[in-house]
């Protein structure tokens, strides 16, 4: 007895795909995605660090406009929008930011040390560690 094997039956076979071809593809999918998010994960770091450098120059900014006022740095950033008790003149005083500060961009406050001549204003970075190489200063 011969088993005849109809051109439909064998047409058939061919167009589906063997466990093989759908678990190489299956790979092959995984690897794509891994090397995509390896790729976006450097993208938002740079996007984090220009954020927060830009979040720098805005403090910078109402720092001075707030020394043109005031005749010295504040003490502490919430000087920039809120008023500070114990001030000479409270008729100099105008708020410079208009929200609070959040913080940079991985959520952590910036670090502002001031001799109310000069300051600096640091954010930990990406390692989130203060006082590495990462840092970002004014």
């Amino acid at each position: 007895m011969t088993h005849r094997v109809s051109r439909s039956s064998r047409r058939l076979r061919r167009l589906a795909f063997t466990l093989l071809e759908v678990m190489l593809v299956l790979v092959i999918i995984a690897a794509i995605a891994g090397i995509a998010v390896v790729n976006l994960g450097g993208f938002q770091t740079k996007a984090y660090i220009q954020k927060t450098e830009a979040e720098i120059k805005v403090i910078k900014s109402a720092l001075k406009a707030y020394r043109l006022d005031m005749a010295s740095y504040p003490q502490e950033l919430t000087a920039l929008w809120e008023k500070p008790s114990g001030l000479e003149d409270e008729s100099k005083w105008f708020p410079a930011l208009e929200e609070p500060i959040e913080g940079d961009a991985w959520g952590n406050p910036y670090e502002y040390t001031s001799d109310g001549t000069s300051f600096e204003i640091r954010s930990a970075g990406p390692d989130q560690q203060a006082n590495t190489d990462d840092d970002i200063v004014s």
